[in-house]
């Protein structure tokens, strides 16, 4: 499972987003798009997007803080992620 994280310093939704996923005990990679225009260009490229945080499983965008706390809110987050890592699994 790939887990990416588009972030800026002193974002108090991206640091929420973290602490999520941290509670979930799955690895992901932040991408500090703070004074790098050209990382911020590709975030928006992906997720078409201006905000951070924008979170990627697998490629497929998922959103900003208030779409995984949604997702997680609902019970949906856990599906995803566990469908994620049974999917890496599986091609083990």
């Amino acid at each position: 499972m790939n887990i990416e994280m588009y972030t800026r310093t002193r974002c108090p939704f991206c640091v929420m987003a973290k602490s999520l996923l941290d509670s979930k005990g799955v690895a992901f990679t932040e991408i500090e798009i703070t004074n790098n225009a050209d990382l911020r260009n590709e975030m928006i490229l992906r997720s078409s997007r201006h905000t951070v945080p924008q979170i990627f499983i697998n490629d497929t965008p998922i959103g900003g803080f208030d779409e995984i706390s949604n997702l997680d809110a609902n019970g949906k987050l856990d599906e995803i992620l566990g469908s994620a890592l049974g999917a890496v699994s599986m091609c083990s």
